[in-house]
């Protein structure tokens, strides 16, 4: 052995294990959010007092769980991803037993050769199950990660999310590039072609494969190990310099400000959407979002801040609490702008006590313009 083959060695080793690493843990994330899904449908079918929670079951759960990562939204899309891979379970009781805990276990399998699946008759379980290539759906559970699969249950039709399925097996796309080739509708291209193994070729060739790096940056894996998000946004140099500093600025203004998030993700539907940072005010009793842009405002930049404080009116907000403030900062880099979205409101005393109480927006302007000029 010489020097290069003992650096290469130890580099090659690292890569391998923290390839393992990553992978695992994908696992275990996807398998906690199917067997999440599995427990809220049995529930809803069987459970002795599911009649008391009716359509506000799983915002109760939620708040009774409080797990992070396991919002109401959240937990819906667990649910959907039961129904849309129910044959998951049999793969779980077949080759993945040694990691469930042990009450799931003598609760599922069972009498019947582990037929009779909780939440999914007998038949229709059996019926999917031998339409399924067990081998072919154990390559995918291990191989597909979470943030994928929330891609792929979307698909309604069986055959095109097989086909999707098949294109992250040979091409491992990151999440982005597998949204494109759904929206751009790559399985009806390649159906409509008149040659479609060479088409099939084709579309894989343009397809760049994600690096293990892309699979920790999933909001999933950071709030599976509850560890912190503050890397997980791509965003330019100068955007996480002027954030990191803003959250420092706030904070030393006083003023009743308390920190309490920093790229606080928000689910919409199937997408989501980040705050650059969240305080709460201990004197205005109500949440403060800042939105930074580096760039010229645009007029989609104050919806989208008015759609985070509507959602947190209607998520988070508590019922002693005033309506959330929105505070949006935008730059070209060569002037700066301020723009409150104060929640709307019919009392003007509360309009006021937010002005009062929020930072000057002069000081805001003139923090971005020193900020710019150091970085």
């Amino acid at each position: 052995m010489n020097f290069k083959k003992l650096a290469f060695r130890i580099q090659q080793t690292n890569e391998f294990l923290q390839q393992n690493a990553v992978k695992a843990i994908n696992i275990h994330i996807t398998l906690r959010n199917w067997l999440t899904g599995f427990y809220i449908v049995e529930f809803e079918q069987n459970g002795s007092d599911r009649a008391e929670y009716g359509s506000k079951l799983l915002e109760n759960l939620s708040k009774n769980i409080r797990i992070k990562g396991l919002s109401a939204p959240e937990l819906s899309r667990c649910r959907q991803f039961y129904y849309a891979y129910p044959e998951i379970l049999g793969l779980i009781t077949q080759k993945f037993k040694t990691m469930l805990p042990v009450d799931f276990l003598e609760d599922v399998m069972l009498e019947n050769n582990s037929n009779q699946i909780l939440g999914l008759p007998t038949q229709e379980f059996q019926s999917a199950n031998n339409e399924v290539d067990t081998e072919f759906i154990s390559s995918v559970f291990q191989s597909v990660s979470y943030t994928h699969f929330t891609e792929l249950i979307k698909i309604e039709d069986p055959s095109k999310r097989r086909f999707y399925e098949l294109i992250i097996l040979k091409t491992q796309p990151t999440v982005k590039e597998l949204k494109r080739q759904i929206d751009t509708l790559t399985y009806e291209r390649v159906g409509l072609s008149e040659n479609h193994r060479d088409s099939m070729e084709e579309v894989m060739k343009k397809i760049n494969p994600q690096q293990t790096t892309d699979l920790i940056k999933s909001h999933y894996f950071f709030e599976f190990l509850n560890i912190g998000q503050a890397h997980l946004i791509e965003e330019s140099e100068l955007e996480q310099a002027l954030i990191r500093h803003l959250q420092q600025f706030i904070t030393e203004l006083g003023n009743g400000f308390c920190f309490e998030a920093r790229q606080k993700h928000l689910l919409f539907g199937d997408e989501y959407y980040f705050v650059d940072l969240v305080f709460y005010h201990r004197i205005l009793k109500c949440h403060v979002l800042i939105d930074l842009k580096t760039e010229t405002a645009k007029h989609e930049h104050i919806g989208q801040l008015k759609s985070y404080l509507n959602y947190y009116k209607k998520n988070i907000q508590e019922t002693n609490d005033n309506p959330p403030v929105g505070i949006l900062l935008v730059t070209n880099q060569n002037k700066a702008m301020v723009e409150y979205a104060i929640a709307d409101s019919d009392l003007d005393i509360f309009v006021s006590k937010y002005q009062l109480q929020l930072p000057d927006k002069s000081k805001l302007e003139a923090f971005i313009n020193r900020e710019l000029k150091n970085i």
